[in-house]
């Protein structure tokens, strides 16, 4: 019998880190790119929208970090197996929740970033970061992450 220290993952666990790495890619991406002011990148934003977004507050910022930092640095910790990726994808969330609660609840979000594609994609950012981190809290318990 193996002990909980040798026990192999299943294929999907691979799969499911691999994926979640390659999707957590877009928010540090994002997050450069915006914050070095990338004319390319933000040249389909119109005025209003480049300044929203310039105008976020020091803690939204931070929170924001936080979020595509915490899950990049989460999936890299989940392809090492390292029970570390659970805290650090929760850190994740929370920076999610911030940026959606100021996003949609504090910031008067210009009308032409609350289209029903956004609304999904932010949807999507829920549904793969609790996802992600249900998982990892998963295979942390059946001894896969060490």
């Amino acid at each position: 019998m193996a002990s909980s220290n040798t026990l192999r993952p299943p294929w999907h666990f691979w799969l499911i880190a691999v994926t979640s790495l390659v999707w957590n890619c877009g928010g540090p991406i994002d997050w450069v790119m915006t914050k070095t002011h990338n004319a390319g990148y933000l040249a389909e934003m119109t005025p209003a929208q480049r300044a929203w977004f310039a105008s976020y507050p020091w803690w939204m910022e931070a929170a924001w970090a936080l979020g595509v930092w915490g899950a990049i640095i989460g999936s890299l910790l989940l392809l090492s197996r390292s029970r570390f990726a659970v805290p650090v994808l929760e850190v994740s969330l929370a920076g999610l929740i911030v940026v959606t609660m100021y996003q949609y609840g504090i910031s008067g979000m210009p009308a032409s970033l609350r289209t029903p594609g956004g609304v999904a994609f932010t949807a999507a950012l829920w549904a793969v970061a609790a996802g992600l981190l249900w998982f990892a809290v998963r295979m942390r318990g059946r001894a896969i992450l060490r």
